[in-house]
């Protein structure tokens, strides 16, 4: 057995899962081939994308998009908002094609907030200082988290990562607004540095 595969004669049957359920789309996935299709590390996703979107299922990038398997580095978080860990994330795949394909092609950072966010509960300050209680986190940090007007949020994401200094300035960053309602993605801060 190769090292990358997982062992399934060791994995319990005994409970089921939510996952189980996808299963046979797992096993049609693999059947296709469409995996070994994807470029190898250290790689470059195909459209040379990093997109940083929100985990609503509402807001599937393979759908919204149209973003194929090797397509795009995907990032989902509560709002799609840039955190210290998302510049790290990017600053990681920055240094990989610094480092192994220093004159590039680089890569766009892509932000995309959306309309009808969940995360703009977290404007509710009793929903905010029970989360902020559950996480064990300051209150005031999750202030600056809701997305309450998509267009505000998304630009002053961009401006995060044009401001990190981990940022290569080879790394151009665009911010986009998602409207569940017409199902459009429009940009609001073009791509640049």
């Amino acid at each position: 057995m190769s090292t990358n595969a997982v062992s399934t004669s060791a994995v319990s049957t005994d409970s089921a899962t939510n996952l189980d359920r996808l299963r046979d789309r797992n096993r049609a996935f693999a059947a296709t081939g469409v995996r070994l299709e994807v470029p190898a590390l250290p790689f470059l996703p195909r459209q040379e994308l990093y997109l940083i979107t929100c985990l609503d299922c509402r807001v599937d990038p393979a759908q919204v998009l149209g973003i194929g398997m090797g397509d795009a580095l995907v990032q989902r978080n509560i709002g799609g908002r840039v955190t210290p860990s998302v510049i790290g994330d990017i600053a990681y795949a920055a240094y990989l094609v610094g480092a192994k394909a220093p004159e590039g092609p680089w890569f766009e950072v892509a932000i995309i907030h959306h309309t009808g966010c969940g995360s703009a509960l977290l404007a509710d300050d009793s929903i905010r200082r029970g989360y902020a209680e559950r996480m064990g986190v300051d209150e005031q940090s999750l202030v600056d988290t809701a997305v309450l007007d998509p267009a505000h949020t998304v630009a002053t994401d961009v401006e995060r990562v044009r401001q990190a200094p981990q940022i290569p300035d080879q790394v151009r960053v665009s911010g986009h607004v998602y409207d569940l309602e017409t199902g459009l993605v429009t940009t609001v801060v073009p791509a640049g540095r």
